[in-house]
């Protein structure tokens, strides 16, 4: 049977000395070396030495930037082979990127590709203990500046080279996402040991027949050593407790076996059924009884998407298992901008954080990485659909040599890799680029070079339909189905929405109905306790220099700043800015959640750019860089719900609209109510409704409850099985908010404490920030709004409840927040 040997330990990392040593380098790398961690990164190596100091505190990014443009090399000892077999092999995992492997005086080979493994033939070459192993890898700029050089330059949303080097591209700084190039074995090296042939692809196709059988079509290639060549082999299939074989006679390297499973249960997206897994076993066997061995999990299901005309324009719809769905989804980027550090524990966490949301798909973003196996593990088990994008993002990408071969080969060992999980769904083929190309300026500046069409038209559709035809595939996001379409079209397929964030209101989302909204998103800074730990500006300012190091989107302060001018007057002290951001995130990713549900079926999904951070920066994200929740991430909760009561604009009048997207109908009475902002009740309706099974219900709101006649001093209440709506008709500086008046309670609970408020007046977007009681508490919910008599409960876990003084001061809303008052000095709070 193959024998795996993990490569861990024993590394030590060098600076290149055959190059001129960057001045910033401590002079303790011109010694024996520093311990390494494989897998690591150079980065992370360097600060576990404390050589450099944490890039993601205060400006140290910069001061770091000279690492990305050093060589370095890491060293090692390969172990003497376990003997007994007939080959053995180095394989790599991950390379992180240029990189040259060297056996004591044989270089096995180059790589030039983070995104693809490796396996190189080290047989005979180790036979003893303590043969030198190196990986020397050459900055990831001389690469990309060389490829550059050579094919002619190309349009880039970004000033940074990232397109001509198949490297994760967030590496050199993104809109959210700090500058730090990373080098180093990324993900596992190890030694294998094997005999007569090994397991080299397992390419499962997993299907549902009309009868409800499912079928594994596993299509095996193998590799044979030399003393193979001319043995039978045997290759058995098992799913379920069922059992296929083939055998392959001598001198064949492939076949093709099929495992039916009668009446299998299927697997569902969270809230529509069960995650049913089954364990699917590749073995390959010889004469002298097993050689190798692959597992997976695989989960029976249908997947296809509908994308056809109709009087809106023409549909993009996923269809799972029959059932038509909204899609209820968030974009992810890499965790950390050294994915190395990405653990399974930490993939568990954040996916179970979406989950909890109410998030039924996320979409792996193209200019980050092809996730871990263990990413899509947990996506299986929960329900998380997978929107899969190809690693190209924002930039025009060169389709000829170097590049061509190393994208083909990487698109399809990555297919093969992640074509087993039931959760992948869609294959996508880049991010934004064919809408760049139409109207970005791309194509003077290109003057008729190749800038990644033929890959998104042509090469990746191919390699999908040869390689996986189980899953549908769309060319780009956003792609409009056809080149005679702007392929930013709202009326045809995906959509981004960025328009609304960079030059408009957040009520601007009202103003179409897309098909699907595959990106769209408002920006706000990470919770206090994370501001206060990588940035120590005292006084702490929207705009002093941590701050603003910590803000990369284009004029993103400005931007925000208008964005909160449309609402509320200008903050004049950093806490209140930082309450109404992160207000205003929730309100705006509100706005359009609730505007677009409301249009089902027309509107198909909403994708909210984003779910996550790779370091603490003031993004668009729901949850920050230090996995602290924001409001936005507990908005979400009742946005993404399977049922949602949301006030809305028809035809000039309100509605209530109910939504259910639950698989049961949907019955009951909405009680609609018009209050003073007293708090006094100056009309009530209670409307009848049934909504079916995923459908949409508008009930009109008769001008006694739906005309608000003093629109500064009254608002409206819409309630119905629990879930509740409200509607303000005007600007927050321009509505009388009371004075806020409340009591609270604190109770001790299991890990932590309840906080009960009770409103004696009308409050607002009430907000209870955990971490201004300690910096590891965490709420259990986000922004309320109670009317006088009213009481809410949050549950706060990593807060014992004591200290209770300082329960006010982590309480806002939008009452205070909202009035005008004498400018203090920004930052008072801060400090």
């Amino acid at each position: 049977m193959k024998a795996s040997t993990p490569l861990t330990r024993s590394w030590t990392l060098h600076l290149d000395a055959s190059r001129t040593r960057p001045p910033q380098a401590p002079e303790a790398l011109a010694g024996p070396g520093v311990p390494a961690t494989v897998p690591g990164c150079v980065h992370t190596d360097l600060l576990a030495a404390g050589l450099i100091p944490d890039p993601f505190l205060d400006r140290n990014e910069t001061r770091v930037a000279w690492v990305g443009r050093a060589d370095w090399r890491y060293d090692t000892e390969l172990p003497a082979p376990s003997g007994g077999h007939e080959r053995a092999d180095l394989v790599f995992d991950g390379l992180d990127t240029v990189a040259e492997i060297r056996l004591g005086d044989t270089v096995l080979g180059t790589t030039r590709n983070m995104h693809r493994a490796y396996r190189f033939d080290v047989t005979g070459q180790a036979d003893a203990a303590g043969v030198p192993l190196s990986v020397a890898f050459t900055s990831a700029y001389e690469e990309a500046e060389a490829v550059r050089a050579a094919l002619g330059p190309r349009p880039n949303a970004y000033p940074e080279p990232f397109n001509f080097v198949r490297k994760m591209a967030c590496s050199f700084g993104w809109d959210w996402g700090p500058t730090l190039v990373t080098a180093g074995i990324w993900r596992e090296v190890r030694l294998e040991e094997w005999s007569t042939a090994r397991l080299a692809e397992v390419r499962p196709e997993v299907t549902v027949g009309d009868g409800g059988t499912g079928r594994v079509r596993a299509h095996v290639v193998v590799e044979r050593t030399a003393g193979g060549r001319e043995r039978p082999l045997r290759l058995t299939v098992a799913v379920a407790g069922r059992t296929a074989e083939a055998e392959l006679p001598p001198g064949t390297d492939s076949a093709v076996v099929e495992v039916e499973v009668p009446d299998v249960e299927l697997w569902w997206p969270r809230g529509h059924g069960g995650q049913h897994l089954y364990a699917c076993a590749v073995e390959l066997a010889g004469g002298d009884g097993p050689l190798d061995r692959w597992e997976r999990r695989v989960g029976f299901r249908t997947v296809e998407l509908d994308t056809a005309a109709d009087e809106h324009g023409s549909a993009f719809t996923l269809v799972v298992n029959g059932v038509r769905l909204f899609v209820r989804g968030v974009n992810w980027i890499p965790d950390d901008v050294f994915p190395s550090r990405i653990g399974a524990a930490r993939y568990r966490r954040r996916l179970e954080q979406a989950a909890a949301a109410g998030v039924d798909l996320v979409r792996v973003w193209g200019g980050g990485i092809y996730e871990d196996a263990a990413f899509y593990d947990v996506c299986d088990e929960l329900g998380l659909m997978v929107w899969q994008d190809f690693l190209f993002a924002c930039a025009a990408y060169p389709e000829e040599e170097p590049l061509r071969s190393e994208v083909a080969a990487e698109a399809r060992e990555n297919v093969v890799r992640l074509m087993p999980h039931a959760s992948l769904v869609l294959w996508n083929g880049n991010n934004e680029n064919l809408w760049g190309f139409r109207d970005w300026g791309w194509a003077p500046e290109l003057d008729g070079a190749s800038w990644g069409e033929g890959y998104y038209l042509d090469l990746l559709p191919r390699v999908v339909a040869e390689t996986d035809p189980t899953r549908p595939y769309w060319a780009g996001s956003p792609w409009s189905g056809s080149r005679e379409l702007h392929p930013n079209d709202p009326g045809h397929g995906t959509a981004h929405s960025w328009e609304v964030w960079n030059r408009l209101d957040y009520t601007a989302y009202r103003d179409d109905v897309p098909r699907f909204v595959a990106e769209f998103g408002w920006q706000a800074p990470p919770a206090y306790a994370t501001v206060v730990r990588s940035v120590t500006d005292r006084p702490l300012t929207p705009d002093s220099p941590g701050m603003l190091h910590h803000q990369k989107a284009e004029d993103g302060n400005g931007k925000l700043e208008r964005g909160l001018a449309h609402h509320f007057p200008v903050p004049a002290d950093f806490d209140t800015w930082h309450y109404l951001t992160q207000v205003n995130q929730a309100r705006a990713v509100a706005t359009g959640v609730e505007h677009w549900r409301s249009h089902w079926p027309r509107c198909a999904g909403t994708i909210v750019w984003q779910l996550n951070d790779c370091w603490p920066v003031t993004s668009w994200a729901a949850i920050d860089g230090d996995e602290r929740e924001k409001p936005l991430y507990h908005e979400l909760k009742r946005l993404y719900a399977d049922r949602l009561v949301t006030v809305q604009e028809r035809a000039g009048r309100l509605v209530a609209a109910l939504v259910n997207q639950a698989a049961e109908p949907w019955n009951g009475t909405a009680l609609v109510r018009r209050f003073d902002v007293s708090g006094a009740e100056l009309a009530q309706l209670q409307l009848p409704f049934e909504a079916g099974a995923r459908s949409v219900v508008l009930l009109d709101l008769p001008e006694r409850v739906g005309r608000l006649a003093a629109p500064e001093r009254e608002f409206l209440v819409v309630d119905a099985d629990g879930l509740r709506a409200t509607h303000f008709a005007v600007r927050d500086d321009e509505f009388a908010y009371p004075v806020p008046e409340m009591s609270t309670r604190v109770e001790p609970a299991a890990g932590g404490a309840r906080v009960t408020v009770t409103a004696h007046s009308l409050l607002r977007d009430l907000l209870l920030r955990p971490d201004r009681l300690h910096p590891d508490a965490r709420a259990d919910r986000g922004l309320v709004t109670l009317l006088p008599g009213e009481s809410a409960t949050v549950t706060v876990t990593g807060w014992d409840g004591s200290a209770a003084e300082a329960l006010p001061s982590a309480l806002a809303c939008v009452n205070t927040a909202a009035a005008r008052r004498p400018a203090t000095e920004v930052g008072e709070q801060a400090r």
